[in-house]
């Protein structure tokens, strides 16, 4: 009943975060049509625009129109191209994703690492050094942390700093798959690495924070009176229990994730969901922004589903106090 309850919650989020989409784009001044920029834009063909895309009808009718278009699957259709949104984010959907994966992982890796090393040597330099690191990468901007990777890792360590693909790839001909994979994860790594450091922060100072509180525990004192060693107690006794508060910042961090791998993309020139939407709005192509936006948000709206389900599902002491207050 707890899931369906968080099931039911995330959905009516959902359906909260569509209506704000909706009106979002039809409070501000003017229209989709008429923030178009071209010549031959005459008042008759802004009127027929009007009439294709049914901005001319009310709004109750408009937004009824636009609750049956998702229902359907139908973000609407690009003002750009005339083509469905849909195609339009797809291909820089499948781009992003990849980069999103990775960048969290090193965020994690680098975040538990800290978090675990600083607060095992506690009041020593190790420790000084980590939270400083951790602080200031936390602090930093994305865009600031990229522009550092561009000027002084991409030429050091020799990986291309712009777009996903290389000028000379298939030249000669169709590359081979190997071919391609190498190409792309290069240009994969350095984004990813930007995003990862931007995030890592403040999984490193949560990470301290419940291993502190964990080795405080009455568990950790007794193994420790039994004389075992203090990497063994870690590893054995507060490790899995002061993972569990990492879980929810992971989720929580979802949105901010997105909002930095958005920034990303525009250092780097990379393909993706965010650099689309910075071409969307250069362009004024209000319906793939505003289908962008809703991807987004039901993305982070289902990552903290996730988060609430596996923290119940690795937390006993959750399922067993909703037990025992029944």
């Amino acid at each position: 009943m707890a899931a369906l309850g968080r099931i039911w919650f995330a959905l009516v989020t959902v359906f909260v975060a569509a209506t704000i989409n909706f009106f979002l784009f039809r409070v501000i001044p003017g229209n989709a049509v008429s923030a178009l920029r071209c010549r031959s834009c005459t008042p008759q063909l802004r009127q027929a625009l009007l009439e294709r895309y049914g901005l001319d009808d009310p709004l109750p009718v408009q937004y009824l129109h636009y609750l049956a278009q998702l229902a359907r699957g139908d973000l609407g259709i690009s003002l750009a191209t005339g083509k469905p949104v849909w195609q339009a984010i797809i291909g820089p959907l499948i781009n992003t994703l990849p980069m999103l994966l990775a960048g969290t992982l090193i965020a994690l890796v680098l975040g538990v690492a800290s978090g675990v090393v600083s607060a095992w040597r506690r009041g020593t330099a190790v420790d000084a050094a980590s939270q400083w690191t951790s602080l200031a990468c936390y602090a930093m901007p994305t865009q600031w942390i990229g522009l550092l990777v561009v000027f002084y890792v991409a030429s050091a360590v020799g990986l291309p700093a712009v777009g996903i693909q290389s000028p000379t790839l298939g030249v000669l001909g169709a590359p081979a798959t190997w071919e391609l994979l190498v190409d792309r994860t290069q240009h994969l790594i350095l984004p990813a690495l930007t995003l990862g450091i931007g995030c890592y922060g403040q999984y490193a100072i949560v990470v301290r924070s419940a291993m502190l509180e964990t080795l405080g525990e009455d568990y950790v004192l007794t193994a420790r009176a039994k004389g075992l060693r203090d990497c063994t107690i870690v590893r054995r006794h507060a490790f899995g229990n002061a993972m569990l508060p990492l879980v929810t910042i992971v989720a929580l961090s979802a949105g901010s994730v997105v909002a930095g791998a958005i920034v990303v993309e525009d250092v780097f020139s990379y393909p993706g969901i965010g650099f689309a939407a910075v071409d969307a709005i250069n362009k004024r192509d209000y319906p793939v922004l505003q289908g962008i936006f809703l991807l987004l948000t039901v993305a982070v709206v289902l990552a903290n589903l996730a988060a609430d389900l596996i923290y119940v599902r690795i937390d006993p002491r959750i399922s067993h106090g909703r037990v025992a207050a029944g």
